[in-house]
């Protein structure tokens, strides 16, 4: 087999330290020489590894993407001169079972490396992963709120109080004033549903008698304790947003730009510009951004037989963001996204036809950052336009199925 990189290097890295493992291709009658020496995880042995590294005249370096120990090795080897630093994925280069050990680990991602076996995963720039954290850490937050309003949500009826069954958010501006009417120790449940707004106040009724309960001192003391761990959540989240809109401006062009495609939102676009870099020259082809993302059917084939079907793991960030604008898009009317969302959810179900809109949400996003141009809507009766035969028959079918004899004569 072919030796792509004769002096390559293989880091098998745990949350201590990382065993390196040097392999030197020989020439002619030398024989290959594989050295494994261990340096600490602290920045300091991290340089003494790259000093190593540059004396061994390294070309290549492979180590696998463990947990979130790998980031201090990358970010402080990936600027080495002429030297290409990969990430794996771990399933990609699984070593053989009862021989797995972490020299044997190291030396297998070296011999990898060195004939070109493994393919690196894509870390974006600097400026992409200080985006990717504020968005990762505002969703994680976003979700720590939504938790704290459903263990509000199991006080009150512990309460005895019905107010989630009337008002739709726990959190809204109608329901918190009832809350702190609550906790001011008001007991009129008239008083209290006189205090809602907007459409809310269509349900004055219904919200009189929810608010009847036997709502006590116990019951005060914790819900105070969740408004105000509510209200820090949102606070948090006001602030990562501020600073995402700062680190957001060199990408502020194709952000808007993917907020063209109905459905898609700001909090949407920001994820999916912090997690494809914003940069689609990483993917080749819009089919190769959705294979990444892990919204196309994987293959598991053998003998002729199809095994399975079942899409790959993708992004989680990702595939959660447009998880949640496939659905908003569900609700649509007269777009292509939506006609497609219910043709695919009649034959495969609402599960598989939201994959399916994600995928085309990703060929839309890849589409748009190569031709830097606005998203085009085709328009929610594109499928009837594409074979209007089809269409037609099929309408003639539900007709007779329900007991019409059709005639048709076509319009002049």
């Amino acid at each position: 087999m072919d030796v792509i990189h004769p002096r390559c290097a293989g880091l098998d890295i745990s949350k201590k330290d990382a065993k390196v493992c040097v392999r030197i291709n020989g020439a002619g009658r030398r024989k290959t020489s594989q050295t494994v020496t261990t340096y600490g995880s602290t920045t300091r042995q991290i340089i003494a590894l790259r000093d190593h590294l540059v004396a061994q005249k390294v070309t290549c370096v492979v180590m696998e993407a463990t947990g979130d120990y790998w980031k201090p090795f990358y970010y402080l080897l990936e600027d080495l001169a002429g030297v290409e630093v990969m990430l794996v994925n771990a399933r990609h280069v699984k070593n053989l079972p009862g021989r797995k050990t972490d020299v044997a680990d190291a030396t297998w991602l070296a011999q990898l490396g060195a004939h070109g076996l493994v393919r690196g995963s894509f870390v974006p720039p600097e400026p992409i992963r200080q985006l990717r954290d504020l968005t990762r850490t505002r969703t994680a937050v976003t979700r720590e709120r939504t938790r704290e309003i459903q263990r509000l949500e199991k006080l009150l009826e512990d309460a005895g109080i019905k107010l989630s069954s009337v008002a739709a958010d726990l959190n809204g501006k109608s329901s918190r004033a009832m809350l702190e009417a609550l906790l001011a120790g008001e007991t009129d449940t008239a008083v209290m549903a006189d205090m809602a707004q907007k459409q809310l106040r269509r349900k004055i009724p219904q919200l009189t008698e929810a608010l009847y309960g036997r709502f006590n001192a116990h019951h005060a003391f914790l819900t105070r304790m969740h408004l105000d761990l509510i209200d820090q959540h949102t606070a948090s989240i006001e602030a990562l947003t501020e600073r995402i809109e700062v680190v957001m401006e060199p990408f502020r062009g194709f952000r808007d730009l993917i907020c063209t495609i109905p459905g898609i939102g700001g909090f949407t676009a920001d994820v999916v510009v912090a997690e494809t870099g914003a940069d689609m020259t990483k993917f080749p082809t819009a089919h190769h951004l959705a294979s990444w993302a892990g919204t196309t059917p994987g293959n598991n084939e053998s003998a002729g037989k199809v095994k399975s079907r079942r899409t790959r793991p993708g992004n989680p960030y990702l595939q959660g963001a447009l998880g949640t604008a496939a659905m908003s898009i569900s609700h649509t009317r007269n777009t292509y996204l939506a006609a497609k969302y219910r043709r695919i959810a009649a034959r495969r179900g609402p599960l598989r036809a939201n994959v399916a809109v994600q995928r085309a949400l990703l060929v839309a996003i890849w589409n748009i950052a190569t031709t830097a141009t606005a998203y085009h809507d085709p328009g929610g009766d594109y499928f009837t336009r594409l074979n209007p035969h089809k269409a037609r028959n099929n309408a003639v079918r539900q007709l007779e199925a329900m007991g019409y004899h059709v005639t048709l004569d076509k319009a002049s």
